[in-house]
């Protein structure tokens, strides 16, 4: 039969709606997952990852990139046009706050430039040893680690034009395995805090509708968002929806006008920060909005939503991305790095986190959370110590991108080095091994880092 339209690109979402559908009954069902708290998202994109590697689907994994790629993008453009709902709000105990923020951001920026020292000192070792990896190989697992899987996918393909096989590929296996250092890991530490008796709440059960992901039919619903402009005219979902599309075509622009200004070989790269242009377009557009007085047309819980969704199917599609094939090619290297960084993080984060003047365990899981994972994932893990949200750590966590926005951007224009500007790897790692030492001398001048407390 010959079918008049093309389905290919619908028929892909509808295979990574089935696996997040997937992942949504075994989280409500399935104890383990319950108890390590493992996201609807990411166990989908483990079945479909399975099933796509045994031949059950047939789905190419360049197609699955691209979903990912743009649902990234659209991430980062919400996140770009949201506004705080409570932006009018002065919060209290707001110099322990900023200080709480500071912290985060500064072991952030020390995990970090930590992972990168480490990924790229594999790499020369394992080259010593006759094994030739692409110089930025073992910089990816700080993309994959602090920045999470769409960042990684992104600079990965950016790195593939300029020689780097398989790089996508690659950046997304260490964000998946980020993730389970963040919930295989995180989850007992945040347990143990529990135990000892030191979270600052006390212990309490968490709720079913937390360990299953579902709510209730007689429990009481937050809602969802707000109608901001009159269904006569346009529904207010597809108003937010035409703000993101405006963003996004005005962000391909301008990446295309930059490409014109700068050497062949950056240019390429350029697109590897579409994710960063677009934020910034959204922030600016945001800001235009409220100059003329329709800012309050964007709706900050459906800005979330739209942020939420994307991320959830951002997540299912890099997990089913993955090539099992890839990963068995450089199976050695990928397991060395991933166990090297993951134990060094998690003890620079423990080692940091019982030095701190207060919420030792809240702030401890969170920012652990968000150096493996994802912001997200921090928050997940902080919810089981602090289930209402009663302390100020879920607040300092957002904060927190402020502070780390400098040393982030910095360190990710950094992983470029060696392709940019002719850097040998092995320079690249002393700077950021003096980043890093730099940050440890500025945690201890601004007495985030004391004496031990646990």
């Amino acid at each position: 039969m010959s079918i008049p339209f093309p389905f290919e690109s619908f028929l892909l979402f509808s295979y990574l709606a089935i696996m997040l559908l997937i992942g949504i009954f075994l989280r409500a069902k399935v104890k383990f997952f319950q108890n390590f708290l493992i996201p609807s998202c990411l166990i989908g994109g483990l079945l479909g990852l399975i099933l796509i590697s045994t031949g059950v689907i047939g789905v190419e994994a360049s197609k699955l990139e691209i979903f990912a790629y743009h649902f990234f993008n659209i991430s980062f453009i919400s996140v770009g046009l949201s506004r705080s709902a409570n932006q009018d709000k002065t919060p209290g105990r707001g110099k322990d706050i900023a200080r709480g923020s500071l912290w985060m951001a500064l072991t952030q920026g020390a995990s970090f430039t930590l992972q990168a020292a480490i990924g790229g000192t594999m790499v020369l070792l394992f080259g010593m040893f006759g094994t030739k990896l692409f110089s930025t190989f073992g910089f990816l697992i700080p993309l994959g680690f602090e920045e999470g899987p769409g960042q990684a996918l992104s600079i990965g393909k950016a790195w593939e034009s300029v020689g780097f096989e398989n790089g996508a590929t690659i950046g997304l296996t260490f964000a998946a395995i980020g993730f389970l250092f963040s919930f295989f890991v995180g989850v007992p530490i945040a347990n143990w805090g529990i135990r000892k008796g030191h979270t600052s709440l006390g212990q309490k059960a968490l709720s079913r509708d937390f360990l299953t992901g579902i709510l209730a039919k007689d429990q009481k619903k937050e809602p969802a968002g707000e109608q901001t402009t009159h269904s006569a005219n346009i529904d207010t979902l597809a108003f937010h929806a035409a703000l993101i599309g405006l963003v996004y075509i005005l962000t391909y622009y301008f990446t295309i006008l930059l490409g014109k200004i700068v050497p062949a070989d950056v240019a390429r790269m350029l697109w590897g920060f579409f994710f960063f242009f677009g934020m910034v377009i959204a922030f600016l557009l945001r800001l235009v909005l409220g100059k003329i007085g329709v800012e309050h047309l964007i709706d900050p819980g459906i800005q979330r939503r739209i942020t939420g969704w994307s991320v959830d199917f951002l997540l299912v599609s890099t997990v089913m991305a993955i090539q099992i094939v890839v990963i068995m090619k450089y199976i050695i290297p990928i397991i060395s790095m991933c166990l090297v960084s993951g134990v060094l993080t998690t003890l620079l984060v423990i080692y940091f986190g019982k030095r701190l003047w207060s919420y030792n365990i809240e702030r401890t899981v969170a920012i652990y959370g968000a150096v493996t994972g994802t912001v997200s994932s921090g928050l997940l893990l902080l919810r089981i110590v602090d289930p209402d949200y009663k302390t100020p750590v879920a607040v300092e966590i957002g904060l927190m991108n402020l502070f780390t926005a400098p040393i982030v951007l910095g360190c990710s224009i950094l992983i470029n080095a060696p392709l940019w500007w002719n850097w040998s790897l092995g320079s690249t790692v002393m700077v950021f091994a003096g980043i890093f030492v730099f940050i440890l001398i500025l945690m201890r001048v601004l007495k985030l880092w004391g004496d031990p407390k646990l």
